[in-house]
């Protein structure tokens, strides 16, 4: 059987198209009852890599946060937004895009992805601190950036939910991880299937391309994709700019432990169609190491603890 991804042309971030490119992903797929039950705590996981504001296309965009937890908020359900950012702290990150006040005016909790519980992970056991928080969600929505990545090519779905694992723990297995793209893409595959996200909506209506994911460009690309299969959606996401799925490390590196879709051919496409020509101007990087050195993670850990060590002071 073919696997569904869903894909809305949406141009803007105005809040009633945005709300029902939503509402036409979850109807597409099944509608929101497949995947949540009235009461259900919900963790929302948006890319909180950084405090950038929204013009800069570094972090999903409040429209597609505030109206899934509206949408979530009108069936039953409690959402929550949560993440663990490499840089400052989800409520700074929130303050950036200037929704704090949205989302408590929904009431909607706003967490930082903390209280690590060691879990082993892959086929070596590896010890992960993932938040005990992000375990305990009855039920996670994946919620991730279409962005360009100077170490990873690109990043559009199975990534984001690394941001379960707390604080500068992922600078370490950068580290201890990054000897190949196949070894660091499976050990994030093996999180992803642990956490098990109902769904993934991309935000793909501005994007990043050029020296992602923080600072390169952001461009429109006006789309919105959602599935189940995170890899049938990272290989959509290739399709829209002109790439080779297996171009992608992580498409790649799924396609190589037979983890979801890869092959168009076996994706069946529901809502908008692909273009019949792809984005001709989308800017990949020019790659950096994947690894980190152990100095770079020991200066990562120091700099976030003395960023929380300010926060913290009297």
């Amino acid at each position: 059987m073919s696997e569904i991804v869903t894909l809305t042309r949406c141009d803007s971030y105005e809040r009633s198209a945005v709300r029902s490119a939503l509402e036409r992903h979850l109807e597409l797929l099944g509608g929101l009852g497949r995947f949540v039950s009235p009461g259900d705590n919900v963790l929302l996981k948006p890319n909180f890599i950084a405090p950038k504001s929204r013009r800069k296309a570094t972090q999903t965009d409040p429209a597609v946060i505030v109206e899934l937890a509206r949408i979530l908020k009108d069936f039953g359900a409690k959402p929550f937004i949560g993440d663990s950012p490499a840089w400052g702290t989800v409520r700074r990150c929130i303050r950036a895009l200037g929704m704090e006040d949205e989302l408590a005016g929904l009431d909607v909790a706003v967490r930082q992805l903390n209280r690590p519980r060691l879990l082993r992970v892959g086929r070596d056991g590896a010890r992960v601190g993932i938040s005990q928080l992000a375990l305990d969600a009855d039920v996670i929505i994946n919620l991730p950036k279409f962005k360009s990545h100077r170490q990873m090519v690109a990043t559009f779905a199975v990534k984001n939910v690394f941001g379960t694992v707390c604080g500068k723990q992922k600078a370490y297995w950068h580290f201890a991880k990054g000897k190949s793209f196949n070894e660091f893409c499976r050990f994030l595959i093996d999180i992803f299937k642990l956490l098990d996200p109902a769904v993934t909506i991309i935000d793909a209506v501005t994007v990043m391309d050029g020296p992602g994911p923080i600072t390169g460009r952001a461009r429109p690309l006006g789309w919105i994709i959602g599935g189940n299969d995170p890899i049938a959606c990272e290989a959509v996401c290739c399709r829209l700019v002109g790439m080779d799925p297996l171009q992608l490390p992580m498409i790649a590196a799924a396609d190589s432990i037979g983890f979801g879709v890869s092959r168009m051919e076996d994706i069946r496409i529901l809502g908008d169609d692909l273009p019949p020509v792809p984005c001709q101007d989308f800017e990949l990087p020019d790659l950096i190491p994947l690894r980190f050195s152990l100095p770079h993670v020991c200066r990562s850990i120091y700099r976030q603890a003395m960023m929380l060590a300010r926060k913290t002071a009297p």
